[in-house]
């Protein structure tokens, strides 16, 4: 079968006649919209549309039913590791729905916030996904009384429709681990009090400990940024010269503060896997290339992205807070289990 002529245009009705199939059975097989169908009349439309070169006016057809199949994604910065990945994973989930996702970036000012949505929903965006972090965030309510389609990724504020990986339970897995390893001396420096993921984290590293009957030097839960230099000042306050004590084992609560400690461990001659059992949070790609492994809590972020589309192209579905499992990823950084105190050889 030869290909159209470039610059003539193949309509739907050229591919169904040529199909030998009726319009509505060729619409149906070339409809981009969920999964497409798999019987053999669909294949074979879908195989003489790519001969004739058949190219489908989603746009057009997508404003005749009211909507773009475009959504916009709201992040503070796409220079961070973890907000980069979750926009690819989100792209692949909005694609394999026939969606396009349109990125945008606020920093961490509400006011910018409100403007980088604003710009989005201006393109006339059927829904938004915001992945910025502050619990005090008002855009998520602003978005509910105008009812704006919505979903948070990777945090909740409790009310508006959410897909996260269960921070709790993650914070719990790197302390227990920590435990299990035979660590007493254990410090989390996890991430800022207005955020979902930091009082999570934190709280599951605290049900972790009370779990073992180990109280915790306060001055050892320190709540910072999320940023490399964050996880260096933790450290210098619990690694250095400062510091009355140093606890054996620490849970930062992303890769980037656990980055941040071992640049602190390694200026005061800690070694990382042997004076110093460290465990991070994200198990971003770096994570497991660094000189010394680093044990890290790995979030399913393709689930959590799928999860968020969800939550906007079939609303109404339960639950409309989604949590996914985290699983400890453990690595040298973590080292051997501590020997019980006295013991010899």
């Amino acid at each position: 079968m030869e290909p159209a002529a470039p610059g003539t245009n193949v309509t739907l009705r050229d591919v169904a006649a040529a199909s030998g199939v009726s319009l509505s059975t060729a619409s149906r097989a070339l409809d981009e919209r969920g999964t497409a169908p798999r019987s053999a009349a669909a294949v074979h439309v879908r195989k003489v549309a790519e001969e004739l070169g058949y190219r489908r006016n989603s746009f057009a057809s997508s404003l005749r039913r009211g909507e773009t199949r475009t959504l916009g994604v709201l992040v503070p910065r796409l220079s961070d590791t973890v907000m980069a990945l979750m926009f690819e994973e989100l792209e692949r989930a909005a694609s394999d729905r026939g969606y396009f996702a349109m990125v945008a970036t606020s920093g961490d000012d509400p006011d910018d916030e409100r403007r980088a949505a604003e710009t989005l929903l201006d393109r006339n965006v059927d829904g938004l996904i915001l992945a910025t972090a502050r619990l005090d965030d008002e855009l998520p309510k602003l978005l509910r009384q105008r009812g704006v389609a919505h979903a948070l990724v990777l945090r909740t504020d409790g009310v508006s429709p959410s897909a996260l990986g269960d921070d709790e339970v993650g914070g719990y897995l790197a302390v227990r681990h920590l435990i299990d390893l035979g660590h007493q001396d254990i410090a989390v420096a996890t991430g800022p009090s207005f955020t979902s993921t930091g009082i999570a984290r934190l709280a599951g590293a605290r049900r972790a400990l009370a779990e073992a009957q180990i109280s915790p030097q306060e001055s050892w839960l320190l709540a910072a940024g999320y940023g490399i230099e964050h996880g260096y000042s933790a450290g210098e306050a619990l690694l250095g010269e400062s510091a009355k004590r140093r606890p054996t084992a620490i849970f930062a609560a992303n890769d980037n503060l656990a980055m941040g400690v071992i640049a602190a461990a390694h200026r005061y001659q800690v070694t990382v896997g042997k004076d110093l059992a460290l465990v991070g949070y994200n198990d971003i790609p770096l994570s497991s290339r660094l000189a010394t492994p680093l044990s890290s809590v790995r979030v399913p972020l393709d689930q959590i992205a799928g999860n968020a589309i969800d939550l906007i192209v079939n609303p109404g579905r339960e639950p409309h807070i989604r949590k996914s499992m985290p699983t400890l990823i453990p690595r040298a950084s973590s080292g051997s289990p501590q020997r019980p105190s006295g013991s010899s050889g």
